[in-house]
């Protein structure tokens, strides 16, 4: 696994703020329509090492302590819902969500397969989403292509804390006005890496 911590081409970097650009400034207003998908594409795969269950004790909402990401984890381990990265947007599995910008553009998000898998005798728990579509329309620019990401790190279910690596591969495509289409996919084998660190929120 290789960690990105700064660095690459001019390109490379260019493309990279352009996406921090989109990412930063696309915050979505509320609410939002959310449109069902077929029912093979409504389930969550979750995966438990021998003969365990899920802990109940990771049911509930987890949210990291940056970059916008939530979780909300159903007993089983399903999870419910997820708050992305990329604008800060509930989405449900199984659903089509469309929310509109601030500049009065949509964002159109469609979910892919979601997989949870715990270790007990580890504590190492991995969750894997995937955005199967995402397009963001904001002030004549528009991001799109389809997206996964990985988190993967040791439960502390005593302090309510889940430390990851977060690895996300993106296959993106953006235009601006100025520039009708550019790449700004992450390398295909690693992706990108930083650590976030989730804690269980106090409320439901």
């Amino acid at each position: 696994m290789r960690v990105v911590v700064g660095g690459g081409s001019k390109d490379e970097i260019v493309n990279r703020k352009w996406m921090f650009v989109i990412c930063g400034a696309s915050v979505l207003l509320s609410g939002g329509c959310h449109r069902p998908l077929d029912k093979q594409a409504t389930t969550v795969d979750v995966l438990v090492e021998g003969d365990k269950t899920f802990p109940l004790a990771m049911a509930g909402r987890w949210q990291a302590d940056e970059d916008g990401w939530e979780f909300v984890f159903a007993p089983d381990g399903r999870i419910l819902s997820a708050v992305i990265g990329l604008g800060r947007v509930r989405v449900v599995r199984g659903q089509t969500t469309t929310v509109q910008t601030t500049t009065g553009g949509q964002g159109v998000f469609t979910p892919g397969p979601w997989v949870v898998h715990y270790s007990p005798g580890s504590g190492q728990l991995t969750v894997k989403i995937a955005m199967d579509h995402v397009r963001v329309e904001m002030a004549g620019n528009v991001i799109e292509g389809s997206i996964t990401d990985v988190f993967a790190g040791s439960l502390d279910l005593a302090r309510s804390t889940w430390k990851t690596l977060w690895t996300t591969f993106t296959r993106y495509t953006g235009r601006t006005p100025e520039k009708p289409s550019f790449d700004l996919s992450t390398d295909p084998t690693y992706g990108e890496t930083k650590p976030l660190i989730f804690h269980k929120a106090a409320t439901p």
